[in-house]
């Protein structure tokens, strides 16, 4: 910096503000500062600028899962924002128990950051307050996590809509495959999309049937498996209700491979609109995954900046009917 401000003729400190975009610079001054910064290459080291202004520009951002297409399509919206700003992001990977332990233990993230992202994952009591030690910002992205500023979907709504389509369509035995992480033990299938399969019967005056519920382990070939074993009953169900999309495909490939026909035979639908849903005609509840991500990074620079912004945001869903479900056949008992 000190000879940026000699070539360009001007003070240490005017270069200092040119260079930051501070006020009190005129445009003039500032172009030919930057310009000679320009032809000498100059970057402004972060590690001095955290010394200088108290601030590290960098955001931890926490994430169960990277290979799963929904949190690493809301860790890309949630990165670009956050580039945009001049933020760096520090990626922690927490993908099972003994990773999740160590990294609340340690917090490595700890007088690194200026912020947290907790994305798509529960905290618990313990973890809150290791994460409170830190003293830093914390916003949760795709979940609700404590107090914390969030965006998130409404899962009992988007499993409300999935399930009144099929009620709609005349199905009345209705199965559920809900999912739970195995990489996230003690946290139970998402709560909201099962209460809204129990909600939704019993409005419609449908008995709960305890044999039309399985649970797996979130994935494919789980879903894959539990459509198995509901195919294994006296009284097979005509509809499948999938807690993601991942889940219904699965559910599918075993119906094609038994030569049972969707939705001729078996109605099925999920929730999420993975991009493969369009492409295997996946009738589904989507979500905007980009977007929560997006909005998760304005509510960190929101929160750095001291802007006023909205703690609570809940992004609407919406079904999207393809062809995977159509009314029960006839002669079916629906």
């Amino acid at each position: 910096m000190v000879d940026i401000a000699r070539i360009a003729g001007v003070s240490l400190a005017t270069a200092s503000r040119a260079l930051s975009s501070a006020p009190g610079v005129a445009a003039a001054t500032r172009e030919r500062v930057l310009a000679v910064a320009e032809e000498l290459s100059y970057v402004v080291s972060p590690e001095a600028s955290r010394l200088s202004g108290g601030s590290t520009r960098r955001v931890a951002v926490v994430v169960p899962h990277i290979s799963r297409w929904f949190f690493s399509a809301m860790l890309e919206a949630l990165e670009s924002a956050l580039r945009e700003a001049d933020l760096d992001v520090l990626l922690y990977h927490v993908g099972d128990a003994a990773d999740r332990h160590a990294f609340f233990e340690r917090l490595p993230a700890r007088r690194k950051v200026d912020a947290v992202v907790v994305l798509a994952f529960p905290v618990s009591e313990a973890e809150q307050q290791r994460l409170g030690l830190m003293g830093v910002s914390i916003v949760a992205a795709g979940g609700q996590s404590a107090t914390y500023p969030y965006v998130c979907i409404d899962d009992e709504a988007a499993g409300r809509k999935a399930m009144d389509h099929l009620i709609f369509l005349g199905h009345r035995r209705i199965a559920m495959i809900a999912a739970v992480d195995p990489d996230q033990p003690g946290w139970p299938a998402v709560p909201g999309r099962t209460q809204a399969y129990y909600a939704a019967l019993r409005e419609a005056g449908i008995a709960a049937d305890p044999s039309l519920v399985a649970t797996v382990d979130w994935g494919g070939l789980q879903g894959a498996e539990a459509m198995g074993e509901l195919l294994s009953l006296r009284e097979p169900p005509t509809a499948v209700y999938a807690h993601s999309d991942e889940v219904a495909l699965g559910a599918m490939r075993t119906l094609r491979r038994t030569g049972i026909r969707v939705p001729e035979d078996i109605s099925v639908i999920g929730i999420d609109d993975h991009p493969l849903a369009e492409l295997t005609d996946l009738t589904t509840v989507s979500q905007p995954v980009h977007q929560q991500g997006a909005l998760a990074g304005q509510m960190v620079l929101a929160l750095l900046q001291g802007d006023e912004f909205e703690r609570a945001v809940t992004v609407p869903t919406r079904l999207v009917i393809r062809q995977s479900t159509a009314p029960p056949r006839a002669g079916a008992r629906g």
